[in-house]
């Protein structure tokens, strides 16, 4: 059997019984290396200098930055004052809460980005309010989840940011080409809702509140623009071109810090919690990079590269069947494993591929962000389903978890679909 199958099938296979990402690329690498004849241990040699360039590299600065910004933010108790206010801002429409869960879900990932996060949120302060005002359990945990997910697509996005690194794309033009295809996410996800409570009147009814309308607009404002002003300075900045990418986090760590202090939420222990946990995780995603760039170097010394090249070009030698092969790959990839080790180790093998056929690498980037956010809510093994449940505990069943995403997936396939057929929307702010 070809060694890259092996390599590939054992990878696989030891992410499959749970071992740690990063362990795995750099020890299947190492053994690779050491048991093949043809290659040995000076394969790696390169590893160093591959590291050192991967710890100075400018555009990955922003990703702790972003995480900073949005662990901050996430202790800042913003989300719980965005939902109760647009929960009574929309809650006397049938299917209001669940439109504010949208808004709310789309405005956290365009601040935090943060997925976990903004699921965990949602499930702790959203959905006991929904179950109590007799919301569809489906459509209740649907909601969350799918709005949850937004931040995978909506800039300031750490895929994006990975993919741009990886793809070797701006990041700026990669958050620019985002906005379109996020907002009719945000479009198909509010109709959908509507549909159904129109159809189904009891799946999610309106909620009577004698308090004064002028009173929830006036705290609803007051809620909304913080985090809207937060926004427009970070992504505006990098629009107008006036800041990089890791420029703009910054202002946004400074912006979020400000937000903390003026809900007085700020404190020394939250500066600690969101430091730690940034280091936690950016070392986890570094580690990754690390272990990621190792498997490549082997993988590339055993012919991967010239193999994934050769069926692609040659034997399909079809573009559409290859965006079509690479989607369905990275959509069932995304049941498995993180975005993160997709975004790592397939990705470089495709941007070779992308480039022979003169496919546009930002919008192929697009598609394959929009591609990871679906797989993402996919049963069984979704990590936004993960984080639901767990914080969700006994309020709400798996199998009503997995009934509620599955139109939210079709409408994220949907979405999809349009990006591929229309590429020009995502250039509707400007190349």
């Amino acid at each position: 059997m070809d060694p890259v199958i092996l390599l590939l099938a054992l990878t696989l296979f030891l992410l499959m019984t749970g071992f740690q990402v990063a362990f795995v690329f750099a020890g299947v690498a190492l053994f690779f290396a050491l048991i093949t004849d043809e290659l040995g241990l000076h394969v790696l040699e390169m590893l160093p200098y591959r590291t050192y360039g991967i710890m100075g590299n400018v555009t990955l600065m922003a990703v702790p930055l972003f995480i900073f910004m949005g662990l901050i933010l996430e202790r800042s108790r913003m989300a719980e004052g965005l939902l109760i206010s647009m929960g009574k801002l929309f809650g006397r429409v049938r299917g209001g809460l669940a439109i504010s869960v949208v808004l709310v879900g789309a405005i956290l990932a365009a601040s935090t980005g943060i997925v976990g996060a903004s699921v965990v949120m949602m499930s702790l302060i959203a959905l006991p309010l929904m179950l109590k005002q007799n919301y569809s359990p489906a459509l209740a945990s649907g909601s969350i989840a799918a709005s949850g997910t937004l931040g995978q697509l909506i800039p300031p996005s750490v895929v994006l940011i990975i993919l741009g690194d990886q793809m070797h794309l701006s990041v700026g033009d990669l958050f620019k080409a985002a906005v379109v295809p996020g907002l009719i996410l945000i479009g198909l996800y509010i109709l959908y809702i509507l549909v159904v409570s129109f159809l189904n009147k009891e799946a999610a009814p309106a909620i009577i509140s004698e308090e004064p309308y002028r009173e929830v607009l006036r705290d609803a404002i007051k809620e909304i623009i913080p985090p809207l002003l937060l926004i427009g300075v970070v992504l505006g900045s990098i629009f107008a071109g006036i800041a990089s990418p890791s420029e703009s986090a910054a202002i946004g760590v400074l912006g979020a810090v400000l937000l903390a202090i003026g809900k007085k939420s700020f404190s020394p222990e939250m500066l600690r919690y969101a430091a730690i946990e940034t280091v936690k995780l950016t070392a986890m995603i570094f580690m990754i990079l690390i272990g990621a760039t190792a498997f490549s170097l082997v993988f590339g010394e055993l012919g991967g590269g010239e193999m994934a090249m050769e069926f692609f070009a040659g034997d399909l030698g079809d573009q559409w069947m290859f965006i079509l092969i690479a989607m369905a790959v990275i959509f069932l990839l995304g049941f498995f494993i993180d975005f993160i080790e997709i975004a790592f180790v397939v990705v470089p093998i495709l941007v070779p591929i992308v480039a022979s056929f003169g496919i546009d690498p930002v919008w192929f980037a697009i598609l394959i962000a929009m591609n990871l956010q679906a797989s993402f809510l996919t049963p069984p093994f979704g990590f936004a389903l993960f984080y639901l449940k767990g914080a969700a505990g006994d309020k709400i069943t798996t199998g009503a978890i997995y009934k509620g995403v599955v139109p939210f997936i079709l409408l994220q396939l949907i979405a999809l679909l349009i990006i591929v057929l229309f590429p020009d929307l995502i250039y509707l702010l400007g190349k």
